[in-house]
């Protein structure tokens, strides 16, 4: 990954991710340990939860249309390596959440989502 191109976005624009029956295999160990390893920085990194759980959802048979979906992740993250919070300490902020949800939306199993975001200030934290 250190000599890849870095990409501007985490997630290839409508990207449908599903069990891919008939995809190439991937190794299980490599996949979840980057998934892992992206579990653990969307902790600062609140911009590339959502696609690390898309992600996240097919360790179990992971293929190699699911390792791409990943790479993405980490494509990006080599032109935001930089990219943290800050958070002024002269300015009062208030906390500000919001929450949505899609019902039957996995293409798989037909399960729910449900995702929130809260602000402090006009700022993303999580």
């Amino acid at each position: 990954m250190d000599s890849c191109n870095s990409v501007d976005t985490p997630m290839v624009d409508r990207l449908k991710l599903d069990e891919d029956p008939l995809g190439i295999p991937v190794d299980q160990t490599r996949f979840r340990s980057m998934v892992g390893s992206l579990m653990y920085l969307t902790a600062s990194r609140p911009d590339l939860v959502f696609v690390v759980c898309m992600c996240a959802r097919y360790q179990a048979s992971p293929t190699k249309k699911h390792l791409e979906a990943l790479k993405q992740v980490f494509w990006c993250l080599r032109g935001t390596i930089n990219w943290g919070f800050w958070y002024p300490k002269d300015t009062t902020m208030a906390l500000t959440a919001y929450a949505d949800a899609d019902h039957a939306g996995c293409q798989d199993t037909q399960r729910s989502t449900s995702e929130s975001a809260q602000f402090i200030g006009n700022k993303l934290v999580s």
